[in-house]
C-alpha cells in the first residue's frame, strides 16, 4: 500500500527544491555570459542550489537542521549510508561561495572553469537529491 504524503511536509520540500531550481537557473543561464561572467555570483547560487536541495531533504527525513550554509554541516545530518559524491574540499568550497567569497575580501578570483565545476556539483546533487526524495517516506 502507497503511503499518502504528508501534505504540510510535501508542501515545504516542494518550497525548498522549487527555490533551489531557481537558484540553478540563475547559476546555469549567468554562465551563459562568458569571459563577462560574474563567476562569484555563479558559485553562490550552485551554492544555495546545494544547501537547499540537503535542507529539502531533510525536511523529508523531517530531521532538525540548523540555519546554516555551511554544506559540511548539513550532509553531516543526512543519514550515513547516502553519499552524495563530494569531497569534504568540495563541501569546504561550495560553503565558502555563500559565506567568505560572497563578501569583498582578499582572495583570489574565481575562474570561469571553477563555475562550471560548481554548476556540474549543484547539477549532481540534485540529480541525487531528487531520486532519494523519491524513494524516501514522502513518496511512498
Amino acid at each position: 500500500m502507497q503511503k499518502v504524503p504528508d501534505d504540510k511536509i510535501f508542501v515545504v520540500v516542494r518550497e525548498w527544491t522549487a527555490k533551489a531550481d531557481n537558484d540553478l537557473k540563475n547559476a546555469v543561464h549567468t554562465l551563459k555570459l562568458g569571459k563577462e561572467c560574474p563567476t562569484d555570483t555563479v558559485c553562490f547560487h550552485a551554492q544555495q542550489c546545494v544547501e537547499k536541495y540537503l535542507k529539502a531533504f531533510l525536511v523529508a527525513l523531517e530531521k532538525p537542521f540548523p540555519k546554516t550554509h555551511d554544506t559540511e554541516s548539513l550532509i553531516s545530518f543526512m543519514p550515513k549510508d547516502i553519499r552524495l559524491g563530494l569531497s569534504v574540499e568540495e563541501e569546504r568550497r561550495l560553503t565558502e561561495y555563500a559565506t567568505v567569497l560572497r563578501y569583498p575580501g582578499p582572495y583570489e578570483a574565481i575562474g570561469l572553469s571553477e563555475a562550471k565545476q560548481a554548476v556540474k556539483l549543484a547539477q549532481m546533487v540534485k540529480r541525487k537529491i531528487t531520486k532519494l526524495l523519491e524513494k524516501k517516506p514522502l513518496f511512498e
